[in-house]
């Protein structure tokens, strides 16, 4: 079945949802970015708001991050995958609601009934609080997570639903009769194999989510019902993980589409490519444990494939979407703007994010260095100049009226301030983790302040131009108006 012959049908509702999407996504990822930024200045002993508000502002800032991450990444599958097939835009707009019912909840919980148990509420924390929370606040964290999960599910199973009705199985939305067949050139388009690695995934890691959620809230009320605390935590941390990873491959899609639009040359889905979706997909369901390495009481085969697996997981999409952008960038003559920056230096975010976790997945090294801020360096480049710039890039894209508009000074500015900042901030965790410096500690001791405090200045570098890029894109959005409902592109079209 080839895929280019179908045309989503202009749909206002459609473009109006996606629109609301970012816009949330823009206000939560700012004030996600204000707590980052007051934990950082805490730690560096510029502001003094004390050990409780450092926990809470750490457990918002956790919990939010993902779920804004997860909210934008749909934004952009959405968005996109509407012109292979046949989505629908209630359900899409079902999920923004039931993300807003959680995160009233989640803050609730937080900000109202003092909940600081950090967004990984390991068993048996949040029914064993010592007085410092309740145990309605306890419950309302989980209860969020739950409700935000449940909107979640119910968009993938919306998508998993169109992508069958278009394409009979998902072993077909995936290239597989291309990979290991004859490839006759009609494999999916890159955006249909990355939807359908991504619903595979998130299904079983937001059901896997639901599940220890579910459990943990009935113990909070029935004690008797005891949870084994090892397959707790081993549920959270795969849910945690293909979440967080599933963020970035729906936001790739932006790479895949708008790219191709630049320079007029065609990303296709060749052996390769697909055979890197399909080893990713497996990949992402088996490479959690990775976080467990510390864990002498997980099973020693897990622990082992977690260590090869995150070897192994570096590679295959990732040196395929690198080199992939790479040819369709060289001697195009494309025309540099925001848009086009911003997907381009995502790539590097996402490859050099990973390089420390490269390290760290190494067994010996993990033992020293797990528990420092080496880590947050590593989430922090792949989720910030990969991840959220590819956001920024598809926000500029979509608030763009004409392809000849110039970028303005401060645009420029932004782009620099937003790409040197997040490198000096990250840098200086990973040079504090390489010294030692414990990670989710509020208090440091004297000799790790000068790295809290190169980090905040470059923190706020990071927060202003974010603010810069995201009140453009909400001026442009006014400007626009109804004259510039941005009808679904034809694949391949260059529209910018």
């Amino acid at each position: 079945m080839a895929h280019h012959n179908y045309i989503a049908k202009p749909d206002h509702g459609a473009e109006l949802s996606v629109l609301a999407y970012l816009v949330t996504a823009g206000a939560v990822l700012l004030l996600m970015m204000t707590f980052g930024l007051l934990m950082r200045l805490e730690q560096a002993q510029l502001i003094n708001m004390g050990p409780m508000w450092f926990y809470q502002l750490m457990t918002l800032h956790g919990a939010g991050m993902v779920g804004i991450a997860g909210m934008a990444g749909a934004a952009i599958m959405w968005h996109f995958l509407r012109q292979y097939v046949d989505l629908s835009t209630p359900v899409f707009v079902a999920n923004l609601a039931l993300f807003l019912v959680g995160v009233g909840m989640i803050l609730g919980s937080v900000l109202l009934g003092n909940f600081h148990g950090a967004w990984t509420f390991l068993y048996p924390m949040p029914a064993k609080s010592m007085g410092m929370w309740s145990q309605g606040a306890a419950a309302m964290f989980m209860g969020g997570l739950l409700v935000i999960g449940v909107g979640f599910l119910l968009m993938h199973l919306d998508v998993a639903r169109a992508i069958i009705a278009r394409y009979g199985n998902f072993s077909r939305a995936l290239g597989w009769p291309q990979l290991f067949g004859h490839d006759d050139g009609e494999a999916p388009a890159p955006t249909v194999v990355a939807s359908a690695m991504v619903t595979i995934v998130n299904v079983i890691g937001l059901v896997a989510g639901a599940s220890i959620l579910t459990m943990m809230l009935v113990n909070l009320y029935v004690p008797g019902f005891a949870i084994d605390a090892l397959l707790a935590k081993g549920l959270i941390y795969f849910f945690g993980h293909v979440f967080i990873n599933a963020t970035i491959y729906m936001a790739v899609i932006a790479v895949y589409e708008i790219l191709p639009r630049y320079t007029q040359r065609p990303w296709k889905a060749n052996k390769v490519f697909l055979a890197s979706w399909t080893a990713s997909t497996l990949m992402v369901l088996f490479i959690f444990p990775h976080h467990l390495l510390m864990d002498f009481a997980f099973p020693t085969w897990m622990l082992v494939m977690g260590h090869i697996i995150g070897y192994m997981n570096t590679f295959p999409i990732l040196i395929v979407t690198g080199y992939g952008a790479l040819m369709v960038v060289f001697r195009s003559g494309i025309r540099w703007d925001m848009a086009s920056k911003l997907l381009f230096i995502s790539l590097f975010g996402w490859a050099a994010g990973a390089m420390p976790a490269f390290i760290d997945g190494t067994i010996t090294v993990n033992y020293v260095m797990h528990n420092t801020q080496w880590v947050p360096g590593h989430f922090h480049i792949y989720l910030l100049l990969g991840m959220v710039a590819m956001v920024f890039g598809f926000m500029y894209y979509l608030g763009k009226a004409h392809q000849a508009d110039e970028d303005t000074l401060l645009d420029r500015i932004a782009f620099w301030g937003f790409t040197s900042g997040t490198l000096g901030f990250t840098l200086s965790f990973l040079y504090a983790g390489r010294e030692s410096v414990a990670r989710r500690y509020a208090v440091h001791l004297p000799q790790w302040i000068p790295y809290d405090r190169i980090g905040s200045l470059f923190a706020a570098l990071v927060v202003l131009s974010s603010l810069l890029f995201i009140a453009r894109f909400l001026l442009r959005l006014g400007q626009a108006g109804r004259n510039h409902s941005r009808a679904p592109l034809a694949h391949g079209s260059v529209a910018v």
